[in-house]
């Protein structure tokens, strides 16, 4: 079995039990057959750019945290990225100088 694949089953299944939704409920709710979810949960399909976005938009997260699951601190930074996507740019930047600015430490 391709690594991607158990990556991508057991990131789908992570954030939609965090989300607390059935695997039926949320492959309707996407738009697809009651066991869509189910089969790329047990690998047996893997679904299609387009749909990832889907789900992830269904899930409410971005692709990149879906994609990206950090190695270190994975509870805080995953926290901290949460709260960081509703900032404005201006802010963002300020964040970021100061990230740059522990990290030269």
């Amino acid at each position: 079995m391709n690594n991607f694949e158990t990556f991508l089953s057991e990131r789908l299944h992570k954030f939609r039990t965090k989300k607390n939704v059935s695997a039926r409920e949320m492959s309707i709710a996407i738009g697809q057959n009651e066991n869509y979810i189910n089969s790329i949960e047990n690998k047996r399909s893997m679904p299609s750019i387009q749909m990832l976005y889907a789900i992830c938009e269904y899930l409410e997260i971005s692709i990149s945290e879906f994609l990206y699951e950090p190695k270190n601190h994975s509870q805080l930074v995953s926290a901290i990225n949460t709260n960081l996507v509703d900032l404005d740019d201006e802010t963002l930047e300020h964040i970021l100088a100061i990230l740059k600015s522990l990290n030269n430490k």
